[in-house]
């Protein structure tokens, strides 16, 4: 079965567009079939978006895993001194990414495909995923272990991800990977875990 982490140029297109209030500010999004969430910000996106910002973050922000581009643009938007680079497998949604950031006059983004960090040549100080449960546990759980690699010291992995869909699991991977990993916040089932390289 076909899903979203992959690069499926064949899905017809059928755009749609839809507004999101988030933390004041109101955003428009372009999305198209074949990419996560077409029709609206997920629960556990915002859920994401706003726990990740509470933690007072500095520095650049990488978003694996980017789909059309809603984290990163808001969190862009949020962080206007911070470099944020998303990226992702799929080709349609790098394109709405872009579309996106520009549609809501966000220019302190980079957007590039990249299968996981497979295109990613610098390090940062936060790594965001919302992981895409359905290319299956194998990349979910790359995305967390190849993800200190490409953390500066003290820097954070966090994601979002349901507890239905593994998160214990997450959490202990990240625990074994980082030697630390915290759960920051739980609500309707979905939970934010963070883990800091370098952390005692």
């Amino acid at each position: 079965m076909e899903h979203y982490f992959t690069n499926n140029e064949n899905a017809i297109s059928n755009e749609k567009e839809f507004q999101v209030n988030c933390l004041g500010k109101t955003y428009k999004f372009v999305t198209d079939n074949g990419v996560f969430s077409k029709g609206e910000l997920d629960f556990a996106s915002k859920l994401l978006i706003e726990t990740f910002l509470d933690t007072n973050p500095v520095g650049n922000v990488l978003d694996v895993g980017c789909g059309y581009g809603a984290l990163g643009v808001i969190i862009g938007s949020q962080l206007p001194n911070s470099e944020i680079h998303m990226v992702d497998v799929n080709l349609r949604a790098l394109d709405l990414s872009k579309r996106n950031a520009k549609l809501n006059k966000v220019g302190n983004v980079q957007v590039y495909a990249s299968n996981c960090y497979e295109g990613v040549e610098v390090k940062f100080s936060n790594i965001i995923s919302n992981p895409p449960i359905r290319a299956g546990k194998k990349t979910v759980h790359r995305i967390l272990i190849e993800a200190i690699e490409y953390l500066e010291e003290s820097g954070t992995l966090t994601i979002v991800i349901g507890k239905q869909h593994g998160a214990e699991s997450a959490k202990k991977k990240m625990a074994e990977v980082f030697g630390n990993a915290e759960m920051i916040e739980r609500k309707k089932g979905f939970w934010i875990i963070q883990s800091i390289k370098g952390k005692e």
